[in-house]
C-alpha cells in the first residue's frame, strides 16, 4: 500500500465514523420527536447552548421561559420541573451532539488538509460536507420555530426537510468513503442493473421522507391496524382535499396509505433486484454480502414497521423503525455503489 492510499484509508475511517454519528443523530431525534422533547429549549443559542442550566435558579429560568410558549400552556399545562427536566435532557443531548459532530469533523478536516493527505479533488467535497451540516443546524431551528407558535406542533415539511436533509448528508459521507476503501474499477455488471439499484437508492430515500410526513402529521396513530385501514384497504377520505395533490402532505388518512403503499412498491422491487443481482457473474464479493445484507433489513424494517403500527407507536419501536429505514437505505446505496464502481 502507498502512502498515499494509507492516507486515504485514514480519511475514509474519519468518515465511516462521522457517518455513524450522524445516524445516532438521527436515532436521537427521533426520540426526541416521540417524546415530544424538541420544543423544551425555545432558544437557540449556538456558541453558549453548549452550557446547560447548573443551578435550580436556573432551571427556574429556563423553565418559565418555556412556560410562556403554546406547547406549555396547550399540552403540558401543570408539568412539575422534574417533568421538564426530563425532556429538556433530550433536546439538549440532541443540539450538544450536533455541535459534536462539526468538531470532529473540522479538527480531522484542517488536520488531513494542512498535513497534505487529501488527495486531489477531495478537498471540494469534504468542504461541502461541512457547510451542508451547517445549514444543517439551521434548518433544525427552523424546524422548532414553527412549533414555537399558536400550534405547538411543528410543520411536517420542516420535519421532513430536516430528516431528509441528515439522511442525505449521512449518505453523500459514506459514498465519499467507499470511493477512498474501493478505489477498483467499474464492475462487469450491466448498465440496466446499475440503473436499476440507482433508483431504488433514490426510491428508498423518497420512503425515509415519506415516513418524515407520517412523522410530522401523527398519522402513525390514526389507523392502528394492518393490512386494512379502517376496515378498508382503500380507506374512505383518500385525496379528498381541495386540491387533491394537497393531500399528499397534509391529509393523515391519504399520508398512512402512501406509505403503506410504498412499503409494497419496495419489497417487490428489492426482491425483484437481488435476485436479478445474485445471478450476475461480475458482482465483487462485498456487493453479494450487501445483497444479502438488502434482504435482512427489508425484512427488518417490515417487521418494525407493522409493530410500531400495532402496538401504536411505542417511542422503542418507532425509533428503531427510523434507525432500519436509515440502515436498509445504507445498504441497498452500498450495493449500488459497489455495482457502479
Amino acid at each position: 500500500m502507498n502512502l498515499q492510499a494509507r492516507y486515504d484509508r485514514q480519511i475514509a475511517t474519519w468518515l465511516v465514523i462521522c457517518a455513524v454519528i450522524i445516524i445516532t443523530m438521527i436515532l436521537l431525534g427521533g426520540v426526541t420527536r416521540l417524546t415530544r422533547s424538541g420544543l423544551s429549549m425555545v432558544e437557540w443559542k449556538p456558541l453558549m447552548g453548549i452550557i446547560p442550566p447548573l443551578s435550580e435558579a436556573a432551571w427556574l429560568e429556563t423553565f418559565e421561559k418555556y412556560q410562556q410558549f403554546p406547547e406549555y400552556q396547550k399540552v403540558n399545562k401543570g408539568m412539575s420541573l422534574f417533568e421538564f427536566k426530563e425532556i429538556f435532557l433530550f433536546e439538549y443531548l440532541h443540539r450538544l451532539l450536533g455541535r459534536l459532530i462539526g468538531v470532529i469533523f473540522l479538527l480531522p478536516f484542517l488536520f488531513f488538509y494542512f498535513t497534505r493527505r487529501i488527495k486531489a479533488g477531495l478537498t471540494p467535497k469534504l468542504t461541502g460536507m461541512f457547510v451542508l451540516g451547517g445549514l444543517q443546524g439551521l434548518l433544525g431551528w427552523y424546524m422548532v420555530k414553527s412549533g414555537l407558535v399558536d400550534n405547538p406542533r411543528v410543520s411536517q415539511y420542516r420535519l421532513t426537510a430536516h430528516l431528509g436533509t441528515a439522511v442525505f448528508i449521512y449518505a453523500y459521507i459514506l459514498w465519499v468513503a467507499w470511493g477512498l476503501i474501493y478505489p477498483s474499477p467499474d464492475s462487469a455488471v450491466g448498465q440496466g442493473l446499475k440503473r436499476y439499484a440507482a433508483v431504488l437508492s433514490g426510491l428508498v430515500f423518497l420512503m425515509i421522507l415519506s415516513g418524515g410526513l407520517v412523522a410530522g402529521t401523527h398519522a402513525g396513530h390514526a389507523y392502528p391496524t394492518f393490512p386494512l385501514m379502517a376496515g378498508s384497504f382503500f380507506p374512505a377520505g383518500l385525496y379528498a382535499t381541495d386540491p387533491a395533490w394537497l393531500a399528499i402532505f397534509e391529509d393523515i388518512t391519504t399520508i398512512q396509505f402512501n406509505h403503506r403503499m410504498f412499503a409494497y412498491l419496495l419489497i417487490v422491487l428489492i426482491a425483484v433486484f437481488v435476485l436479478k443481482s445474485l445471478r450476475q457473474t461480475g458482482l465483487y464479493p462485498e456487493a453479494r454480502v450487501g445483497l444479502k445484507l438488502v434482504l435482512a433489513m427489508l425484512a427488518i424494517q417490515v417487521s418494525l414497521g407493522i409493530s410500531t403500527l400495532l402496538l401504536h407507536v411505542p417511542v422503542p419501536l418507532a425509533a428503531a423503525h427510523q434507525g432500519g429505514a436509515v440502515l436498509l437505505f445504507t445498504s441497498v446505496l452500498f450495493v449500488t455503489h459497489r455495482l457502479r464502481h
